[in-house]
């Protein structure tokens, strides 16, 4: 008996170790962009869209398991299994709209770092938005020197930072049970909630963190050998997503019910800085500064992993590399540039999050045809319930983004 309690012991410490390639993903979902969403979502409609926001996670969690699926199963990544199948034009125009969506979400995540540093120490956001690529790049040089596993604990630890950052204030002041339960239930209150419905998904889903997944797993496990470590590979996974996207998502849930208790009908709260000064005012300076750094944490890791997932798109695309660091400093310069010239870190939050709306298919739609192609992932293909839960959730992504687009081009 205690040699099997042992035994069992020892597997599950293993199994424990093994995870970590999910939560470097899941920062995607928790950065910058999300915060403007989700805080906006409950300050306009209080816990209308509680539903959405459980709905784009189930669905985030599917797809994320689908890459790393992919990428145990093939030993290469998206972008690489892309790279292989297009023409060479094809493949060219197939990474410049990859990069323009990587360098979307790369601006969101540094303006919201600086945004939180100006908030903490009022520091000037060019300076700010510098700290953060600089700090970022420390990052991605230990990802370099050490290898993933340090590097995950690292984001695991700026994850954590963020949970208790942005679940502070629910703590200080609950929320209301019944209305959290009331929210569970689909419905709309007019254009404007369908609008910030979609914008909430297309914060949510993230076509960098489709890529980078495919990545992060086969980098970390390797190609499985046979079906048997094959089969235990991707059950480790699939608790792998399941941990860290219910994490990230209790933390988007959060954050829109944070905003629902203390900022419902508040003048001023459309802008980061403006609801950080209302949950101060509302729940006290030391919640506000945990939520500021909460913000700072977010930015710091999700610019790391969007660096990291450019690199990914670049060499499966383009089959070259170049060095991480040097990767960084290059894209990191639209972001001061727009800081500089005085731009409203708010809209460029807003313009950042449409624009990924448009990269949402090309990662979406190749994913799904490549994990249920029989050629590919061999037994390990998508069965039918898989295909058409896959199909449903490629459909609503695709259909909410659409929304998002054509409601923000009439300026509804």
């Amino acid at each position: 008996m205690t040699t099997r309690r042992s035994t069992a012991q020892r597997t599950g410490l293993r199994g424990v170790l093994l995870l970590g390639p999910a939560f470097v993903a899941a920062i995607a979902y928790v950065d910058p962009g999300n915060v403007a969403a989700n805080l906006s979502a409950g300050a306009k409609y209080g816990y209308l869209l509680v539903w959405v926001l459980v709905a784009a996670n189930l669905m985030a969690g599917l797809i994320q398991y689908e890459s790393a699926k992919l990428g145990l199963v093939t030993g290469q990544s998206l972008p690489e299994l892309l790279g292989q199948r297009l023409r060479t034009g094809s493949r060219l125009a197939f990474w410049v709209q990859a990069e323009l969506i990587a360098g979307a979400t790369d601006l969101a995540e540094v303006i919201g770092g600086a945004i939180a540093l100006h908030l903490l120490f009022d520091l000037p956001l060019v300076l700010g938005g510098l700290i953060v690529g600089v700090v970022s790049m420390i990052l991605l040089g230990v990802q370099s020197r050490f290898g993933q596993r340090p590097f995950e604990f690292a984001i695991i630890g700026l994850l954590a930072i963020i949970a208790i950052g942005f679940l502070a204030g629910l703590v200080a002041r609950p929320p209301d049970g019944a209305a959290v339960l009331g929210g569970l239930v689909p419905r709309f209150a007019g254009t404007g909630s369908v609008l910030l419905a979609a914008s909430v998904l297309g914060a949510t889903v993230m076509p960098h963190a489709i890529y980078v997944h495919s990545a992060l797993a086969r980098d970390r496990h390797g190609r499985a050998e046979g079906p048997v470590q094959t089969g235990r590979l991707l059950r480790i996974t699939k608790w792998d997503v399941s941990i860290a996207l219910t994490l990230a998502g209790i933390v988007n849930i959060g954050m829109l019910l944070l905003a629902a208790t203390n900022l419902r009908s508040v003048s001023g709260v459309d802008t980061i800085e403006g609801a950080h000064d209302a949950i101060g005012a509302a729940l006290g300076p030391a919640i506000a500064v945990i939520f500021s750094i909460g913000l700072l944490a977010s930015g710091l890791a999700s610019t790391s992993v969007g660096s990291y997932a450019g690199a990914t798109i670049m060499a499966g695309l383009l089959r070259r590399r170049i060095p991480i660091v040097l990767r960084r400093s290059i894209t990191l310069i639209p972001a001061l540039i727009l800081l500089w010239v005085g731009a409203d870190p708010t809209a460029v939050l807003i313009v950042s999050q449409v624009a990924l709306s448009f990269g949402i298919p090309f990662a979406l739609i190749p994913l799904l045809r490549l994990t249920n192609d029989v050629r590919v992932m061999g037994d390990f293909a998508n069965g039918i319930a898989v295909k058409v839960l896959l199909f449903v959730a490629v459909v609503l992504v695709i259909g909410l983004n659409a929304t998002l687009l054509v409601l923000a081009l009439l300026g509804n």
